[in-house]
């Protein structure tokens, strides 16, 4: 029997005949073509039933010619009726009508298809029949379901993804990577990640080079960048995961780029570092309380204090108490007369790691020009902070060498020490350029262990007399 005839012609056409040449023409037609293709008359018997339909069913064409719908054989009982009515309902229909079901195989298992129905009419107008193209489906709802997840991904996503090129640079952004990245999705397109990022690309583009090369890692990143933002830089933690991409269509992998999903945890992760800073500076205090206890000599008591406040909180520190003849009688603030002075009473090494050194005991003030913070400092009796402004090495250098502290401070903070409500000097911290600026909380930290110092000094003083 041939793969595609019409019921009952072939006895009566003779192997002569045009008719026998147009059906198997159709039927290598038919046989040909990529898709499933079967056919049924006006009554809903099946016609035609061509190679990609046994291919996929397994029934053959003299299986299939000849029987009534699929009733009973290609599809299950219970859902004859539902698509004979959907297949049939094609034939009255106008254009093209596309329906999913599954059918049985040979060997009974189940195949999901998508057909697509059109009516064949006769001379007189009337169906006459109807042509039903068929195919699986399992790729193409994968498909779909892939462009759903995309679209998904790229639209409605609460964190940033970029489909990064094997050049390192973005070729799709969604909305939130965009904001994220302070610009336009497409105005991201092909820049190199050097024009969003002022810091941490150097990392970023170290994982996606090793995500090309070797896969995702096994868990998340977490990554500090500084951003580019039309409103200046911001510094901002993303947790980072990876998705290296391959091109399915070919037998080896080939590389397309890496997908880049990341999350903005920056404020989770500096409260948890405010945290940890927070017990930390506590227990340097309570350990310097400690080892200050077990000195004789209160003035190196105060040097202790001075030293474990240093430990990742600045680069060197200074003691510089008040001089002057009301201060050394113990008299209180408001018996001073005249300008403040302060000399120099320790100091951590310049240059060099080490602990807090005592100076020889001076009545010589340091040459602080008027409005240097330290004398701020006592006369508002609260914290003063001041930082070198630009990045000019020069300017810098020359901004701390009129200040007299050390070559390469940047940053400064100054903390009152007092005693009993006198005013006996001043502890200054001071950091250099790989350091951020102080921040109103280590102005705290540091009239804490400003309170302790003057407390050890003050001790000194009345020993003294």
């Amino acid at each position: 029997m041939s793969a595609s005839r019409r019921r009952g012609a072939t006895d009566e056409l003779g192997p002569d005949e045009p008719g026998r040449d147009g059906a198997d023409l159709l039927a290598a037609l038919l046989d040909g073509m990529d898709a499933a293709l079967c056919a049924f008359d006006a009554d809903g018997i099946v016609t035609h039933w061509n190679r990609e339909a046994e291919r996929i069913l397994g029934w053959s064409a003299a299986e299939a010619v000849g029987r009534r719908g699929f009733s009973g054989w290609a599809v299950r009982s219970a859902d004859a009726d539902e698509v004979e009515a959907r297949l049939m309902a094609a034939m009255r229909a106008p254009g093209r009508q596309v329906h999913e079901f599954a059918l049985l195989t040979k060997d009974g298992g189940r195949v999901l298809v998508r057909t697509q129905s059109s009516a064949v009419r006769g001379p007189d107008g009337k169906p006459a029949g109807l042509y039903c193209a068929f195919s699986e489906v399992h790729t193409q709802i994968d498909l779909e379901r892939s462009i759903a997840l995309s679209e998904a991904l790229f639209e409605d996503a609460a964190w940033g993804v970029v489909l990064v090129d094997a050049d390192l640079r973005p070729a799709v952004v969604n909305a939130h990577a965009a904001r994220a990245l302070g610009s336009g999705r497409t105005a991201l397109l092909g820049r190199p990640l050097g024009d969003l990022l002022s810091q941490g690309v150097e990392e970023l583009e170290s994982a996606l080079a090793h995500v090309l090369a070797e896969g995702a890692p096994p868990a998340p990143a977490e990554l500090w960048v500084t951003v580019r933002l039309p409103e200046g830089d911001a510094r901002r933690c993303w947790r980072s995961g990876f998705v290296r991409l391959a091109s399915p269509l070919t037998e080896e992998p080939v590389p397309l780029g890496v997908g880049w999903l990341f999350q903005d945890v920056t404020q989770a992760k500096q409260t948890e570092q405010e945290a940890a800073q927070l017990r930390f500076r506590a227990n340097q205090l309570h350990r310097a309380s400690r080892a200050a206890a077990e000195c004789e000599d209160p003035a190196e008591a105060a040097t202790i204090h001075l030293d474990f406040a240093l430990a990742g909180f600045a680069d060197h520190a200074l003691i510089d108490l008040v001089v002057g003849d009301e201060q050394a009688d113990g008299g209180a603030d408001g018996d001073r007369t005249g300008p403040v002075r302060l000399a120099r009473a320790s100091a951590t090494p310049s240059g060099a790691p080490g602990p807090s050194l005592l100076v020889s005991r001076t009545t010589l003030p340091v040459r602080y020009l008027e409005g240097h913070p330290a004398l701020q400092c006592v006369e508002r009796s609260g914290s003063v902070r001041a930082s070198a402004s630009g990045r000019d090495a020069t300017r810098a250098r020359e901004w701390a060498e009129a200040r007299a502290w050390p070559e390469g401070t940047v940053h400064a903070l100054c903390a009152v020490l007092r005693s009993r409500a006198r005013t006996l000097g001043v502890v200054t911290f001071l950091r250099g350029p790989s350091r951020t600026q102080f921040e109103r909380a280590d102005a705290t930290y540091a009239e804490s262990v400003a309170a302790r110092i003057a407390g050890t000094l003050d001790l000194a003083r009345v020993l003294d007399r």
